[in-house]
């Protein structure tokens, strides 16, 4: 296993490798899908595994030789968030395991942080307590994203932490592994909201919220967003239904 750790982890190193060498018999699992997510409790302090499931065939050699490893991704992402000023857990390390001339497991270690709320609950509960407020907040945190030149791909409900501070909220991005550091134009930073909610209610907030921070109206910010809400969940409702005509056709 091949292990890079982050400058301030170099110290630990002898403490976290025999967490990645005993994670699928150690942990506490809070994640099992395509990749799973454990907690370990390190000297008091608890720090997230991920580990990214076998890739297939095809990727498995262009994860050897010509593409860097969403472990290896994440990693170095979280870093570039870091000197930007943008919240994320501490990124500690990521491992690879190479297999001969393929690829195989690898995994990111970073940070646990217990946090307050996910976008998600802002979807699911309308009546969450400062609700708005947050909504607001989280609006001028992306536009902090976008003037900082980052494009998250995967900007969606679970994927942004949020911890209160007083009257205030912190945001921190995590499954990094989908990224593009660039200039936006205003298409794509509307863009980035098409996968956060279906809840025109809610648009209309961060809307009316992003339209202060730029020079365009409420109405044309509002427009754009809502086309590409749209757009996106058209298009994910007919993959759901593609998959249940498969799925009929396969009994």
């Amino acid at each position: 296993m091949q292990v890079h750790f982050a400058k301030d982890y170099e110290s630990k190193s002898s403490e976290i490798l025999p967490v990645l060498e005993s994670f699928h018999s150690g942990g506490e699992t809070i994640k099992d899908s395509r990749n799973k997510l454990k907690i370990f409790k390190l000297n008091g302090r608890d720090f997230n595994v991920k580990a990214f499931r076998v890739p297939n065939l095809v990727n498995k050699v262009v994860y050897r030789f010509f593409r860097k490893s969403k472990a290896q991704r994440s990693f170095e992402y979280a870093s570039i968030l870091k000197t930007k000023g943008i919240g994320t857990p501490d990124p500690v390390a990521y491992a690879e395991e190479p297999q001969g001339l393929t690829f195989g497991r690898s995994f990111y270690v970073s940070e646990h942080l217990a946090y307050d709320l996910t976008f998600r609950e802002l979807v699911t509960e309308p009546e969450y307590p400062d609700h708005e407020n947050i909504l607001r907040a989280f609006t001028r945190f992306t536009y902090k994203l976008h003037q900082n030149q980052v494009q998250f791909l995967d900007h969606s409900p679970g994927n942004t932490l949020i911890i209160r501070n007083g009257d205030a909220y912190d945001f921190y991005l995590v499954d990094l592994n989908r990224m593009n550091f660039k200039e936006l134009t205003f298409e794509e930073r509307m863009l980035n909201f098409s996968r956060l909610t279906p809840k025109k209610e809610m648009i209309e907030v961060m809307a009316d919220e992003y339209s202060k921070l730029i020079d365009k109206s409420k109405t044309e910010v509002f427009e754009k967003m809502w086309f590409y809400t749209n757009q996106f969940q058209e298009k994910f409702h007919r993959k759901k239904r593609l998959k249940k005509k498969l799925k009929f056709w396969k009994k």
